[in-house]
């Protein structure tokens, strides 16, 4: 499963191909400044979803003030020069208000009543236009996002895993960090100004999403775009882009002690980009593996030999390669390298024997009822239509179900062959401390 995507319940699986997942349509414009706006009408609801999505992440951050998108999710909610507050102002118009940072984007959203949606159009402008940067704002900010990194990763069992293990599989790509950045020293030594340059080159019309989704017609949708956004200015996008990462050649593995109760252990692989067809067979392999009580690790290395309490294989997800990673919490008494060599032993035999057409279909159907799901929300297909057009075209939306109904048996034993090679592993032993003998 990809890591951002949870599933739940158990799925009925059917012998025949699924029904068709119904059409997502939408209208796409681009405004003068380079705005590109997406309007889907949802009648079903009275409500609307307004998605603004950047391309920015923290891949596009300089390796020594890393953080810095992460940092602009809580900036621009702590007000512009003529907003200082946000959420009473969406309170106050009936709608919630979010938002969510990863690797590749930044992400804002409103819901709202259609009737009250020129409230959020006003509100996102103006964040587009810029915070109220003051020495003073930028400080409180500072504070809570370096607290949010002692409390998340310094201070929380396992909270330094992501750090450790992407530095471990990633030696000059920019996924090399988390989002939240390298170390909280970046976000503490920020200046003022650089703040206000990273914000200058990289959130602006040309290099943003509006996606508009609900109760509104696109001709109107588009009126209202151009209301709101069509005079803000174009800006001078920074051409920073992410180094391309080397062919790994040989395997690397990182032992840490921490005080943590169990050892677990984590091993990644680099894998396909997210637009690639083997990114969608390693999706269904890390189901097969671990997505469900029927799923390979939960079967027999959870119950039938009690060697795992938990177990699980997943993708990051991200839009350039990322990863795939298998990780384990050994059950007491069980030596967690022994563990570890025994879920090994388990994924490689996908590399050597074909998985069933009824294994594959089983995934294959459950995966297309979760994007049935996805399908319902107005706010859901509004952040999915933004997230493909950053992709490079919002009409894969329609596709996805297909991508998965294309994956054959032999499509995942070559890709389990080409990934889950050992020169590629990358894996990071983290212990517990011993108890020290009495």
């Amino acid at each position: 499963m990809v890591i951002f995507v949870e599933f739940f319940g158990r799925r009925k699986y059917r012998t025949e191909p699924a029904s068709h997942i119904s059409m997502i349509h939408f209208e796409k414009n681009r405004l003068k400044n380079g705005l590109i706006v997406l309007v889907h009408q949802d009648r079903t609801t009275p409500f609307v979803a307004v998605n603004v999505c950047y391309k920015v992440g923290s891949k596009h951050e300089d390796p020594a003030r890393t953080g810095f998108a992460h940092l602009f999710e809580h900036l621009t909610f702590g007000g512009t020069v003529h907003v200082s507050d946000f959420d009473t102002a969406v309170q106050m118009a009936g709608g919630s208000n979010n938002a969510f940072t990863t690797s590749d984007i930044t992400n804002y959203h409103i819901t709202l009543p259609a009737k009250n949606i020129e409230t959020a159009l006003w509100l996102e402008s103006d964040r587009m236009i810029g915070p109220d940067f003051t020495a003073k704002g930028l400080a409180v900010q500072k504070k809570v996002v370096i607290e949010e990194f002692r409390q998340r990763n310094l201070n929380k069992p396992y909270g330094d895993v992501w750090h450790l293990l992407r530095d471990l599989s990633y030696k000059v790509h920019s996924y090399r960090w988390p989002t939240i950045g390298l170390v909280p020293d970046h976000i503490r030594k920020a200046s003022l100004k650089e703040v206000k340059d990273f914000f200058y080159h990289h959130y602006a019309p040309n290099n943003a999403i509006l996606v508009l989704s609900g109760d509104i017609d696109p001709a109107g949708g588009l009126r209202l775009a151009e209301k709101w956004f069509g005079d803000i200015p174009s800006r001078e996008i920074a051409s920073r882009q992410p180094e391309t990462e080397p062919v790994q050649t040989e395997a690397r593995t990182l032992t840490v002690t921490r005080k943590v109760p169990v050892d677990t252990f984590y091993v990644a692989w680099p894998m396909a980009a997210r637009s690639e067809k083997a990114f969608y067979a390693l999706d269904l392999l890390s189901d097969i593996l671990s997505n469900g009580s029927s799923s390979r690790f939960e079967t027999r290395l959870v119950k039938e030999e009690k060697i795992f309490t938990e177990a699980d294989a997943f993708l990051t997800g991200e839009n350039e390669p990322g990863l795939f990673v298998a990780t384990g919490k050994a059950a007491p008494g069980v030596d967690i390298q022994e563990a570890m060599n025994r879920m090994l032993k388990e994924l490689f035999l996908t590399t050597r024997e074909k998985i069933s057409a009824y294994e594959l279909e089983k995934v294959q159907n459950r995966v297309e009822s979760d994007l049935l799901i996805n399908e319902i929300g107005y706010l859901e297909k509004a952040v999915q239509l933004a997230s493909f057009e950053v992709l490079g075209d919002a009409s894969l939306i329609n596709r996805q179900a297909e991508m998965y109904r294309s994956i054959t048996p032999a499509d995942l034993q070559e890709v389990a062959e080409l990934t889950l090679r050992a020169e590629k592993q990358n894996t990071l032993l983290y212990l517990s401390h011993k108890k020290s003998k009495k």
